[in-house]
């Protein structure tokens, strides 16, 4: 589709995707609980002429958007689930249901990808190949991208593209960037063992919540001093839990918290190291320390030939493309990354607060140039892997 013609058409579209935002995030659901958002989803695509694939899943979906010409699969992602948040923005399309709330803007990322859909759809004799619309579930708990994959929803896919919104960035900019993006999320728990006693007669006890205290700060010098200073790698405890009551020494502490890395062989060591520190403080004093790893996802790593693509794509548009500055922040469209070359963007919103919190808003004018960008690029990526 012509440029002009394609940013006539989105504008065009925003009344109806300004909508479909507002209904969403009127009606947010928690991740895989999405079942009224599918249905909406579902309707919306099914009015436009789109077929539906739900590949066996409760939650979630994809259409297809079959070109006039054979050639590759192009996959474009949207996630889809609010938050337990309650929203405290005031405005008049805020959430209905109590304490949960689309802080994260995904209620804009599904409603923008809708908007890509209506508009390839209508363009669909001059593809040269066929576009995934992918609406997943579960990001915010890491499980949606994993359901999908295994359910089939890559089968046939040669690449995928997706973005996040970026409060910080204004309407019109995106940003863009090759290799490491997200950070890869690991959880740990650490259980601290020692001997009970009475809180009085502490030489008759081993305290596990001064073992775990020290385990909390020397914790602190895995990345400080295990870390290449050009790395980067984050170790936070999050939670400290001990004993039932004021006097009395508990034979038990539990510390839990989370990993974050940009780099696979930081990550693979950073269990070892954690474990080694657990274990030889509590020892000093005389407790034990078990560590239980929990591997999350890996980091998202931009493709460098779909990042220039998307690049390519959004300056034909008009839109300002800067480099992308990582976050340590987490995402499961890093596991479509696994199988197949994607890159992940931000799109600028203008937002008021960061992502999780409860004042968060957005500007809808990115929700036009959203989907522009996002059928642009579908239409290039398919040229450029044919």
């Amino acid at each position: 589709m012509p440029l002009e013609t394609l940013k006539t058409a989105a504008e065009q579209l925003k009344p109806r995707l300004v909508a479909i935002r507002r209904e969403l995030h009127m009606h947010p659901e928690l991740s895989m609980e999405e079942f009224e958002t599918t249905r909406r989803i579902r309707g919306w695509l099914e009015e436009a002429g789109l077929s539906v694939q739900t590949f066996g899943l409760e939650t979630g979906l994809a259409a297809d958007i079959e070109g006039g010409a054979p050639g590759p699969t192009v996959a474009l992602r949207a996630d889809i689930d609010a938050l337990p948040i309650a929203e405290e923005t005031g405005l008049p399309f805020a959430s209905r249901v109590p304490g949960k709330m689309h802080a994260c803007g995904h209620d804009f990322h599904t409603a923008a990808m809708i908007g890509a859909a209506l508009l390839l759809h209508r363009n669909r004799d001059r593809l040269k190949g066929r576009v995934r619309m992918i609406f997943q579930p579960g990001e915010e708990i890491a499980a949606g991208a994993r359901a999908m994959i295994r359910a089939g929803v890559l089968e046939g896919v040669d690449a995928i593209l997706g973005m996040h919104n970026k409060p910080d960035l204004p309407v019109g900019t995106v940003g863009i960037r090759a290799g490491a993006l997200m950070a890869s999320v690991d959880r740990f728990l650490i259980r601290v063992t020692g001997k009970g006693g009475h809180g009085a007669i502490p030489d008759a006890a081993v305290d596990p919540i001064v073992a775990a205290s020290s385990i909390v700060g020397a914790l602190q010098t895995v990345v400080s001093r295990n870390v290449s200073p050009l790395d980067s790698a984050v170790v936070s405890v999050c939670r400290f839990h001990a004993g039932t009551t004021w006097n009395v020494i508990p034979d038990r502490a539990e510390l839990e918290g989370t990993v974050r890395a940009f780099d696979a062989e930081v990550r693979r060591r950073l269990p070892e190291q954690i474990g080694r520190v657990a274990e030889s403080v509590a020892a000093g004093y005389g407790a034990s320390a078990e560590l239980i790893w929990m591997e999350g996802q890996t980091f998202v790593n931009n493709d460098p030939e779909m990042a220039a693509l998307m690049a390519r794509a959004a300056e034909e548009l008009g839109l300002t493309v800067i480099e992308a500055r990582p976050t340590t922040a987490g995402e499961d469209f890093s596991m479509y990354q696994e199988h197949v070359p994607g890159c992940f963007i931000w799109m600028g919103t203008s937002g008021t607060e960061e992502w999780h919190h409860p004042r968060f808003t957005l500007n809808e004018d990115a929700l036009p140039l959203s989907a522009a960008l996002f059928a642009h690029a579908a239409e290039l990526a398919l040229e450029a892997l044919k």
